[in-house]
């Protein structure tokens, strides 16, 4: 079993082929694996199900990452997602494993939002 520096690896070498690299980018998940998106409310079942339409998309998908954190079965990325050189919106990648397998991947995007003046006197310097 993977501890987690070699989660933290496979999960790092994912991000890293995404949109580059099919096979690479897909080698993290156990067969069985399910992916969601709660925001559209769809679910895939299956690796092949899920490889095969992402193979299908439509669009130039450029993904970075900003911040990944986890430990034991539940790694949680943080980064920005654009389509087709537009802008880059915010990303949660939620990555839950079963030994050196991601089992499940929950996937959230957000639109970017101007933070409101009122609150600058808390915020912190960036």
């Amino acid at each position: 079993m993977t501890d987690d520096a070699g989660r933290r690896a496979l999960v790092q070498r994912m991000w890293d082929h995404i949109g580059t690299d099919h096979e690479i980018s897909h080698e993290i998940y156990a067969d069985d694996a399910v992916l969601e998106f709660p925001q559209s409310g769809e679910r895939f079942e299956g690796l092949a199900n899920f490889k095969e339409w992402r193979g299908q998309y439509p669009a130039d998908v450029r993904l970075e990452m900003t911040r990944l954190r986890g430990a034991g079965d539940i790694w949680v990325v943080e980064g920005t997602i654009s389509y087709n050189g537009g802008p880059a919106q915010p990303t949660i990648d939620i990555l839950e494993f079963r030994d050196d397998e991601v089992i499940r991947e929950t996937i959230y995007l957000a639109e970017p939002w101007e933070a409101p003046e009122w609150r600058a006197p808390w915020r912190a310097a960036p």
